[in-house]
């Protein structure tokens, strides 16, 4: 047993080296009480551990009185016991309490036939029917060494929560026709994002390979993925291929630095290129599922490597996100957005114009309470069913903002399945107490003395009666 306050991977790899039982590592009731080192420490080993396979049981729990009561007990034997005595040691063995750990449950065993879902909904330009598209994406699904414990909040809470607030945007631009924009806006938050972004992978087969009409095949301008948008002060914009200087792409960068250079100095921003690496199992950014179908993309996001341990992590949680930060990075990109489908830069609007002011500002509220709502349940994706709560409540948010809104579904290929999902994710784990089996090897001891002790005397207790009825006999016969 170990607290995370404890937890080292030396500790870890000596306990699965040492054909430990299983291994249950405790953590706190409030991640974000725990000291930053060592949740960064945590954060740095969850890959490993994932990584590494093992025969031996491995169990995360949140302390409670019972579990730390339990932890001290068995810390403090196993300290005893290396600075006492022999003949202490061996008291303390057979009189010490011990436990029985015992899960119930069957053994894990694959799902066959789960379902990854995803989310599209529009808003439609106007004018014409070969207008350009935009398409903003987000994966809503979170990532950690244990799924029930992983609520991804940075990762990509964050990101669906930034998408949600556009869509409610531009939806109010959208309603009057003097705003009502010559671009179609695509919203899509994919589902089997944290594995190789299944979701995405197969939207756009369907989109591309086995329909005639989809917004994707006609005229994409660009599509942007948000991912990781709610700490620090700075944003990066992770491309394939930097954009040509003439596209809508590059335009976007440059609004993009434009607006961060005259309202937001205090953010460092960047453009952040990295070829894709087919080689790899795992695709760095969302965006490079667009750019292998040769489809514009890029990610906003403000990690500048896509190997920061805080994308896939159970320390990912609620307080990691700054609500002011989610607030104005929205800001950022909805005002780059903007002067990019109305043109306004060209139409001489200054650099420092605030879009989104008074009845259009961004809702710091609106964004907290999504970010709230979207924190209080684990998002793994072997956990969100088609018909799961979650996406019934996303379905209807979206719903509320964007037109034709419909869910996207991916099962497994069952003759080379891309992704494989187990049950018994979470299992009850009873803690008998009982004394080691040294204690009744000295119980039957002691008592086998006492019996023999008892026969003994019974024995001497009988001579010396005989004895005793001898020396009476002759001294009446005397």
């Amino acid at each position: 047993m170990m607290r995370l306050v404890d937890f080292s991977y030396e500790q870890y790899q000596k306990a699965l080296r040492q054909s430990a039982g299983a291994v249950v590592i405790i953590l706190p009731k409030a991640m974000s009480a725990a000291p930053q080192d060592v949740v960064r420490q945590f954060m740095e080993i969850e890959p490993e551990m994932l990584a590494m396979e093992t025969i031996v049981p491995v169990y995360f729990a949140v302390e409670d009185e019972e579990l730390l009561s339990i932890y001290e007990q068995t810390r403090v034997a196993s300290t005893s016991q290396g600075s006492a005595s022999a003949a202490e040691v061996l008291l303390h063995t057979a009189t010490a309490n011990g436990f029985q750990m015992v899960t119930s449950g069957a053994q894990s065993k694959a799902v066959s036939d789960w379902l990854i879902t995803s989310l599209e909904g529009r808003l439609t330009g106007l004018g014409g029917e070969d207008l350009p598209t935009i398409v903003i994406v987000a994966h809503y699904d979170s990532f950690g060494v244990a799924p029930w414990l992983s609520h991804g909040a940075d990762s990509n809470g964050s990101g669906i929560s930034g998408l949600l607030e556009l869509a409610r945007l531009f939806s109010r631009l959208y309603t009057y026709k003097r705003t009502h924009a010559g671009y179609n806006l695509l919203f899509f938050a994919s589902g089997g994002g944290k594995f190789n972004y299944q979701g995405t992978k197969r939207w756009l087969e369907d989109n591309l390979d086995h329909t005639d009409s989809s917004l994707l095949q006609d005229n994409v301008a660009f599509v942007l993925c948000l991912d990781t948008l709610g700490r620090g002060n700075s944003l990066h914009l992770h491309v394939s291929k930097p954009p040509k200087e003439g596209t809508l792409q590059h335009a976007f960068l440059r609004e993009l630095e434009m607006v961060v250079e005259s309202q937001f100095p205090e953010v460092k921003f960047s453009m952040v290129h990295k070829k894709i690496n087919l080689a790899e199992d795992m695709l760095a950014w969302e965006h490079e599922r667009f750019a292998i179908r040769r489809l514009p993309a890029f990610t906003i996001s403000h990690l500048e490597s896509h190997r920061d341990g805080l994308r896939n992590s159970i320390m990912d949680t609620r307080p990691r996100v700054d609500s002011k930060t989610l607030t104005r990075n929205t800001r950022i990109i909805a005002e780059a957005l903007t002067r990019v489908i109305y043109n306004l830069t060209e139409k001489g609007a200054p650099a420092d114009l605030h879009i989104f002011t008074e009845q259009m500002q961004i809702q710091q509220e609106q964004l907290e309470s999504v970010m709230d709502w979207l924190t209080s349940q684990p998002r793994a994706a072997q956990l969100v069913d088609k018909d799961s709560t979650f996406l019934n409540t996303l379905e209807y948010y979206m719903s509320r903002y964007l037109k034709d809104v419909k869910q996207h579904h991916v099962k497994a290929d069952k003759r080379d399945p891309e992704f494989v999902f187990y049950d018994q994710l979470k299992q009850v784990m009873n803690a008998y107490r009982v004394k080691p089996a040294i204690f009744d090897l000295l119980l039957a001891l002691c008592i086998a003395v006492y019996l023999g002790v008892a026969y003994v005397a019974v024995q001497h207790f009988g001579l010396l009666y005989k004895t005793v009825q001898r020396l009476s006999l002759k001294s009446k016969q005397q």
